[in-house]
């Protein structure tokens, strides 16, 4: 580690060099900072300064994501301090927040859900059909989220706010933008078309995207990972109407479909000859009303309509065999927000509101004789038609009172599940959840504010945990019909400072979860080779840990940040290890800029993780004994013009070969990348 904070100052000194006798802009801003002062929304479901905020809360904006060149949307996480990105498979990206992942982590795209009735317990690639290109900001609330956006949220939240169309007070203007990148060894060739219009009220972006995955090439004696390359497109569309003075109407719509995505641990140790997702599409289509008013009970109001549709294909055959076996899943979500932010004092404001979502679940699959081209339909992962309703309200109160913040929220949310299964029969059940949180802030002085917060959570049971019929990962699952809502009771302690600067927070946090919904292995079934389980509430279990971040300006020009998280969990019904849980981790950058230059280099480590649980230990992504730790440094670069923005990358500088905890696949080895973005 020492070897690799020497090198890490040594390489960016170098990086910098280029850009030592510019002189000073004194526009230019240090974009990838992570300010405290910086505005966010997810915590509160208002605005407010982060440093403000009794939670903790990470940022990644356009910028920085610009300058970084990530690939893909989890990627883009890779350097959040305590988010932990598991890739099962080069085309997905799972990540883990306060210790969990999967369907116990909130998505939200634009305030609206992207979790749906079909969302899987543990990994899962959803979060990779957000292009990324489309992003402006995303936002992760760590230990919190239940109260505000409901079920699912008992890691937090991960939210991902698209890019804005903004109004012009003068004349109308037509723009575009082009973008291209490319990444050694055909790893990535990307391009986006994008235009753009503001007027004085309307104001339209809309862009198209192609991507072109190679297979990824590891480092050291990996090579070449095969088959692990995809193709992507997408398109997307947002105009903003200014209705009245006071009144905005925001219509979006994005699309993204990925092909013949290759699940390679599979095909490398399952026997698989084929094993990929095909397609893997999301359409979101949204309207949001905005309406500022005088009242106080309704200063702002937020009225969103929304239709979600995901397409999830599966196909799958071994080798030797002549059966080809192709899954489709299409989930419909069709939403209804209300939030209305009241201000009855200014001391005392308040968002209040309803949440509606409707799922449609519809799941086939078809068995094909390769030879005879002969199809047989079988039914599919889930029961088919099967409906989810998820309705709750919730109020959201925050209190200020001279150097005394208070944050307080109730939700209650009611389930409507109806399954018709083959195998169970029609299943009919109406779980609930009442949850809350609490959260008292004090400011030190104005750059420094400690906290203490307790929120409850909870995921009501969804389709894939009670109809999963077929194989998942490495095991054959039965469906089941008596499950009840996964708790959880997070408690946090934190400080906050901000001073010209160093800015940074250190919180240390506890969470309970009972009644697990788990795989329960059935003793002496198997199916296809494969052992056979089933979901149960069996578990308790909890989850102590600790971050830490900073960022620290040197001079005007150059700025050091760094960032490290730990994570202990341990199932108290099992007395082993929880299973999955991320190993001690983080990044320390840094960043020069002068005039139009900007270089910066990192270090990217995880610790060896040998605390496994036996779900662990039997699987086949991590290797005997726990997975290796390992260390990599990337080094980038980019210049901008006013009509063209540069970009370069030098990643896994020393060719490390490496793995995140949990992985399917390896992380890439030396490579190099460049983008380009011409502004019409």
């Amino acid at each position: 580690m020492r070897r690799s904070l020497f090198l890490l100052t040594t390489i960016v000194s170098a990086c910098s060099l280029p850009v030592m006798a510019q002189q000073e802009d004194p526009e230019q801003k240090d974009t990838t900072s992570r300010s405290l002062g910086e505005v966010v929304l997810t915590a509160q479901r208002h605005q407010q300064q982060n440093i403000l905020v009794p939670y903790s809360v990470g940022t990644i904006n356009r910028n920085e994501m610009d300058e970084l060149g990530p690939r893909s949307t989890p990627e883009a996480l890779m350097g959040m301090n305590g988010v932990f990105v598991q890739k099962t498979n080069h085309g997905g990206g799972s990540p883990f927040v306060r210790g969990v992942t999967g369907n116990q982590t909130l998505i939200l795209v634009d305030g609206i859900r992207l979790n749906n009735s079909t969302f899987r317990y543990g990994p899962n690639q959803y979060l990779n059909t957000i292009d990324a290109f489309t992003i402006k900001k995303i936002e992760v609330a760590k230990g919190t989220g239940s109260v505000q956006y409901g079920t699912d949220a008992i890691g937090g939240v991960v939210h991902i706010l698209t890019r804005e169309p903004q109004f012009t007070a003068g004349k109308q203007v037509w723009n575009g933008r082009v973008a291209a990148r490319y990444m050694t060894g055909g790893m990535e060739k990307t391009g986006r078309g994008e235009a753009v219009y503001s007027g004085n009220k309307f104001a339209l972006i809309a862009g198209i995207v192609k991507k072109d995955f190679g297979d990824i090439i590891g480092g050291d004696t990996t090579g070449k990972q095969t088959p692990s390359g995809y193709d992507e497109w997408s398109f997307d569309i947002k105009a903003r109407f200014l209705l009245r003075q006071n009144i905005q109407l925001t219509i979006a719509n994005q699309f993204l479909q990925q092909q013949h995505v290759p699940v390679y641990h599979k095909v490398v140790l399952e026997n698989f000859a084929i094993n990929e997702m095909n397609p893997q599409q999301r359409l979101l289509s949204y309207a949001r009303l905005n309406i500022k008013g005088k009242s106080m009970l309704l200063k702002e109001t937020e009225l969103t309509v929304s239709y979600q549709h995901n397409l999830e294909g599966r196909d799958n055959r071994k080798n030797g065999s002549n059966s080809l076996r192709k899954e489709r899943d299409k989930i419909g979500s069709a939403g209804f927000t209300a939030d209305i932010f009241s201000e009855f004092n200014k001391l005392w404001t308040a968002n209040s509101g309803i949440e509606l979502y409707t799922d449609r679940v519809g799941s086939t699959r078809e068995d094909i004789n390769t030879q005879t081209g002969a199809g047989v339909t079988k039914r599919g992962l889930y029961p088919d038609d099967s409906r989810y309703g998820n309705y709750s309200l919730y109020t959201l109160h925050h209190f200020s009172y001279a150097k005394w913040i208070l944050d307080a929220g109730l939700r209650y949310n009611l389930f409507d599940i109806h399954i018709p299964d083959t195998t169970l029969g029609n299943v009919n059940i109406s779980p609930s959840a009442l949850v809350g949180n609490i959260a008292l802030m004090y400011q030190l002085s104005r750059k420094q504010t400690v906290y203490i917060a307790f929120s409850s959570g909870y995921r009501a049971p969804n389709v894939d945990d009670m109809g999963t019929l077929g194989i998942v990962d490495f095991r054959y699952e039965v469906p089941t019909a008596d499950l009840r809502p996964e708790k959880s009771q997070h408690t946090e302690l934190g400080y906050k400072w901000q001073t010209k600067r160093l800015n940074g927070t250190i919180a240390a946090y506890y969470m309970h979860l009972s009644d697990l919904i788990t795989r329960v292995k059935v003793d002496g079934q198997m199916i296809s080779g494969y052992q056979v389980y089933q979901k149960e509430n069996t578990e308790a279990a909890y989850i102590k840990g600790f971050e830490t971040d900073w960022n620290w300006n040197l001079t005007k020009s150059l700025t050091v940040r760094g960032g490290m998280a730990y994570a202990f969990g341990e199932s108290l019904s099992k007395d082993e290890p929880l299973r999955r849980i991320p190993p001690f981790n983080g990044r320390f950058m840094s960043s020069y800029r002068k005039n139009k230059w900007f270089a910066a280099a990192e270090l990217l480590f995880a610790a060896q993780q040998k605390r496994l649980a036996q779900g662990d230990k039997d699987d086949n992504r991590i290797p005997a004994g726990g997975t290796p730790g390992w260390n990599i440094i990337n080094c980038y670069a980019g210049y901008t013009l006013p009509a063209v923005q540069l970009n370069i990358g030098l990643q896994n500088l020393f060719n490390k070969d490496y793995r995140t905890h949990g992985s399917g696949i390896n992380g890439a080895g030396r490579n190099g990348w460049v983008s380009v973005l011409v502004k019409i």
